[in-house]
């Protein structure tokens, strides 16, 4: 039998017709799947009226104290000294409740601290509501009637894999999974189309550093820098340029995205990097002035801290999150104390840590909230002050704290809560939330809710996500 080989045109060409009937069968089967589940793309609508229009996501890198900021616990310096086993709390440590923790890697860090460390600063009350809170904080301390404090949080990664659960709900050994924001920005539209409807300020870590994942790159917040001169990295060519010569590269590329685009429909990639091109052509004016202070008053300037050494950093970082929020920008997340495992991660010297950076933090967050509220904008802005967990009740070396994950504080504000209320309680000694516990994404859920989305609805085709992902909304702070 005579064997005829094809010629090296005829085998590419049936090489070629055979891989796009994979694709097409692909296309076909997730087209089928949608269809059998009843999935429709979001609309930019919400599914529901919302009761708020813009988050302003804060996020303390390392583990901000529990019991010394927003959850006062006098019996670590009653029974300061003494280990666990030695106080009438020794049922802290049974293993049934310490079980939560997923394990990355035994490395020295997230170990049980057995020496209860006594408080490193004092409380007092404040407010009509009479919630006592650290002096490490006194400027929050006088918006106290504004906050709805969550005191039971929990989360099962003890590293700082922590940062990124906090931010998708997933432990890093599941994998990488899109964060709060990006899911914000898949369902809802713009609210300004000149500017990013997801920013991110602030240092981001390796393994905190994406939005988007599976969502593909378009939902990945646009990393922005308050400088008037250089505020997105190549948003400026390095000699100047007038307008009309910008249009005719624009143009080109427009030109040239869609004879790819055409030729690769499919390619998120390509997708979002012809809508990254056409926003930051409109971004090239509109974020420049977003960031020049120039038009604002003195007296706001100083409300916020700007032009204070300590927190000045962090103070044009917030004042430049208003001025977006008053622009349309939906979700704005602000990373304090990136770097390495983050500036709050006190292992030692607690009390200098605590004191530096809530020095950086604090009067920019009272003056952001006084600032949102004169303006109107409080009850359409939803802020969260949140960390990765907490640290221990007992000392780590003579004057630290270690990670800790089985009880630890958020708050928010705005956005349709209720205001000047405390939710949920850890026990006497700060270990273990105790009374109304909630996993990070009941955070994320409660956002959701009041911006009016179901996350149940953002799903994606053969990408279904655990009950636990979604969360369940904190009812009980919500007005």
């Amino acid at each position: 039998m005579n064997h005829i080989l094809p010629n090296r045109r005829r085998f590419l060409s049936e090489m070629g017709m055979g891989l796009s009937s994979v694709a097409l069968a692909s296309l076909l089967q997730r087209d089928a799947d949608a269809s059998s589940i009843g999935w429709a793309p979001p609309t930019g609508q919400p599914h529901f009226p919302p009761k708020a229009k813009n988050v302003i996501w804060l996020f303390m890198n390392g583990g901000v104290s529990q019991m010394e900021s927003f959850d006062p616990k006098p019996m670590l310096t009653k029974y300061g000294g003494k280990t666990i086993s030695e106080t009438p709390f020794a049922e802290a440590q049974d293993p049934a409740k310490l079980a939560l923790e997923r394990l990355v890697a035994p490395d020295g860090n997230g170990n049980q601290r057995n020496e209860l460390y006594p408080l490193q600063i004092g409380f007092r009350k404040h407010g009509e509501s009479g919630i006592e809170v650290s002096d490490w904080f006194p400027h929050v301390a006088n918006h106290v009637d504004k906050l709805a404090i969550v005191r039971s949080m929990y989360t099962t990664d003890s590293n700082h894999g922590a940062q990124t659960q906090f931010h998708s709900g997933r432990h890093r050994n599941d994998g990488d999974f899109p964060t709060l924001g990006a899911w914000v920005h898949y369902g809802l539209g713009s609210l300004n189309d000149n500017l990013p409807q997801f920013i991110s300020i602030g240092k981001r870590e390796y393994w905190n550093n994406r939005d988007g994942h599976y969502l593909g790159p378009a939902h990945d917040a646009v990393p922005l820098r308050i400088d008037p001169k250089n505020p997105l990295d190549f948003s400026q060519p390095e000699i100047t340029f007038p307008s009309e010569a910008r249009q005719v590269g624009k143009d080109l590329l427009d030109q040239l995205n869609g004879m790819r685009a055409d030729e690769y429909p499919e390619d998120p990639e390509m997708a979002a990097r012809i809508a990254s091109y056409e926003l930051a052509f409109r971004m090239q004016t509109s974020v420049p002035e977003v960031v020049d202070f120039s038009q604002e008053s003195a007296e706001t300037k100083s409300l916020y801290g700007i032009g204070t050494p300590h927190c000045n950093e962090f103070a044009m970082q917030l004042l430049a999150a208003r001025r977006m929020v008053e622009r349309g920008v939906r979700f704005i997340q602000i990373q304090h104390g990136g770097g390495g495992a983050g500036a709050w991660d006190a292992h030692g010297k607690l009390k200098a840590n605590h004191t530096k950076n809530a020095l950086a933090v604090d009067q920019p967050i009272g003056g952001l909230l006084e600032d949102l509220q004169r303006r109107g904008l409080l009850d359409e802005t939803l802020v969260v002050f949140a960390t990765e967990f907490g640290r221990t009740p007992g000392s780590q070396g003579a004057d630290g704290r270690d990670h800790h994950i089985f009880g630890f504080t958020v708050w928010m504000a705005g956005g349709g809560l209720k205001r000047g209320v405390v939710h949920g309680a850890t026990d006497e000694i700060g270990f273990h939330a105790v009374e109304n516990r909630h996993y990070v994404t009941d955070i994320h859920a409660t956002i959701m809710q009041q911006l009016g989305l179901d996350s149940r609805k953002l799903e994606l085709p053969g990408r279904k996500r655990l009950e636990i992902d979604h969360g369940h909304p904190i009812m009980d702070i919500i007005a």
